[in-house]
């Protein structure tokens, strides 16, 4: 396997500005992301080409650092683009595309993610793994993220 993509898509009850504004706001990740133990390093300003680093920690696995990089964020139209890497130096990637649409009752938001699988530990073991994962792990962040918005009404 040299790379897998996914998508999940939610409706959220709130205003499509409030889910955009939470997205992106790397201090609140842990809130509503269960696999994001916590936020270790992060831009003064989350704009083009800014970085921040996690420290993951999915259920049942073990713990690691990813570091990620802003390729885009417009708030205008409400996506947010960048690339994570693993903090190992290992050169296999993930690009994340979340984009959020106002709705008559609030908003969907669409999660994209393309894995790049450039080792072959990761084409064998890691990736496969990994996509298991993702798969249940991005809509249980999307209930998160609907959870962690209706607590801050």
């Amino acid at each position: 396997m040299k790379g897998f993509h996914g998508s999940a898509t939610a409706h959220v009850d709130e205003p499509a500005e409030a889910v955009f504004d939470l997205v992106t706001d790397l201090d609140r990740l842990p809130a509503w992301n269960a696999a994001i133990e916590l936020v270790a390093e992060r831009p003064a300003e989350l704009a083009d080409g800014a970085e921040w680093l996690v420290v993951m920690h999915p259920p049942h696995m073990p713990t690691w650092k990813s570091r990620s990089r802003v390729e885009a964020i417009d708030r205008h139209e409400m996506r947010f683009v960048y690339e994570t890497r693993n903090a190992d130096g290992n050169p296999s990637y993930a690009k994340w595309t979340w984009e959020v649409a106002p709705t008559e009752t609030g908003a969907t938001v669409t999660v994209h993610w393309d894995v790049h699988l450039e080792t072959i530990d990761r084409r064998l073991m890691a990736g496969p793994l990994r996509r298991r994962q993702l798969a249940r792990e991005v809509p249980n962040s999307l209930k998160g993220l609907a959870a962690e918005l209706a607590r801050a009404r």
